[in-house]
């Protein structure tokens, strides 16, 4: 029962107030005979914006406090849900809306819960994308609007495009509902591998792994004419940034910076596999500000978890500019940070490519601000350039957080 879960539970139990203020002749009940209709639908439509204003203050608490559950991710779509849902028949029910609107929206909620749970029995997160995020923001207001507007929808048709809030109230409406077909769409799309209508066996699949095989077998050919000493060593300095005492700092000062700015930090990474999320989290009170991170060690799990489009992958490569910033935004996105950074490279002792020579690692940077993306091409043994990438890493959420 933390403070956010408590908020989300009042909004819930909120919702019948609401319907009752819409629907019920309150103002006889109360004795109250001079509040007329329009004013009811007011006091209705204020109550409904109080309520929608619940979910960003009860989201606020879980991130500021550190407090994001389990119980919390599974009500608070929930408690959204039941408020439009019970905002949408009682609009039915007065004749403001017709029944085909409800049902569209409703559709999509089942078929994406539907989605959603499909990915979640396998263990992978489906990135909510800006559709969504927009769809319910325009059906917020549609049925504000809808709310306070009475209903055109028996009458003379010249009279009803005669009112402008009308016209501005169905704009509304129809925005929400076409963001709410094409956040379904997307959904489907991204999932389209888990619920059995992504091709089995296909000729990208084959070119990958054949592709990947014989990478793997040139830079192991590679590697064997030339020997782990004569590889590039570090310097004094470089050596010195990677020491636990030096990479422990960095992470405590950028903990600190986004403590004091205000801002969670997220990471995306690969070629480190957590290292990075590993260090911040070390520091003591991280978790007022480090939302957590994301290892898509594999390609299959930057598209479906991190949202990296697939021809992203087949045509810019796994270690490239394009990869990365993708992967700093779906980390964003997924795990809802104000700041998220995304490593992808080439550790080794294998794994080189045509102009990609092992220590070649990409890495993004991500936010509400904008998105930027460095090419780093580090010396050393594999633990060497894991740790160096780290270090830049931390650097450059260090420098991004202080401007």
């Amino acid at each position: 029962m933390t403070p956010a879960n408590v908020v989300t539970l009042v909004r819930i139990c909120l919702v019948p107030l609401f319907v009752v203020a819409i629907l019920s002749p309150w103002p006889e009940w109360l004795g109250l005979p001079q509040v007329a209709n329009n004013e009811k639908s007011l006091v209705a439509a204020v109550i409904f914006v109080v309520i929608s204003c619940t979910d960003w203050l009860d989201g606020y608490l879980a991130r500021s406090r550190g407090e994001v559950t389990n119980f919390g991710k599974f009500m608070d779509p929930l408690a959204d849900k039941i408020l439009v849902t019970a905002a949408l028949l009682a609009l039915i029910e007065l004749g403001t809306l017709p029944s085909w609107i409800v049902l569209i929206i409703l559709t999509r909620e089942f078929i994406v819960s539907g989605v959603r749970m499909m990915a979640a029995s396998k263990g992978v997160v489906i990135a909510a994308s800006w559709y969504g995020k927009f769809k319910t923001v325009f059906q917020m207001i549609a049925i504000v609007l809808f709310t306070v507007k009475d209903s055109y929808m028996v009458g003379a048709v010249t009279a009803s495009f005669g009112d402008a809030l009308w016209l501005v109230s169905w704009a509304v409406m129809i925005v929400a509902l076409v963001l709410t077909i094409v956040s379904m769409l997307d959904y489907i799309v991204k999932a389209r591998n888990l619920i059995g209508l992504g091709p089995r066996n296909t000729e990208r699949d084959q070119r990958r792994r054949a592709k990947k095989a014989a990478e793997q077998g040139e830079a192991a050919a590679g590697a064997a004419d030339v020997p782990e000493a004569q590889r590039a060593e570090l310097s004094p300095a470089e050596r010195a940034s990677i020491e636990p005492a030096e990479l422990a700092a960095l992470a405590s000062a950028v903990v600190e910076a986004a403590t004091t700015k205000g801002v969670s930090v997220a990471t995306a990474e690969s070629l480190t596999g957590g290292m990075i999320s590993a260090a911040l989290t070390a520091v003591p009170r991280s978790s007022a500000v480090v939302r957590g991170g994301v290892v898509s060690y594999m390609a299959e799990v930057k598209e479906q978890v991190l949202g990296v489009a697939e021809a992203t992958i087949e045509g810019d490569g796994v270690v490239s500019e394009q990869t990365a910033l993708s992967m700093a935004r779906g980390a964003v996105e997924v795990l809802d940070a104000g700041i998220a950074v995304a490593v992808t490279g080439i550790a080794g002792p294998t794994g080189a490519e045509p102009g990609k020579p092992v220590g070649t690692v990409w890495m993004a940077l991500a936010s509400k601000a904008g998105e930027r993306a460095h090419r780093f091409s580090f010396p050393g043994n594999r633990d060497e350039v894991r740790l160096l990438t780290v270090h830049a890493a931390l650097s450059e959420l260090l420098d991004e957080l202080k401007r």
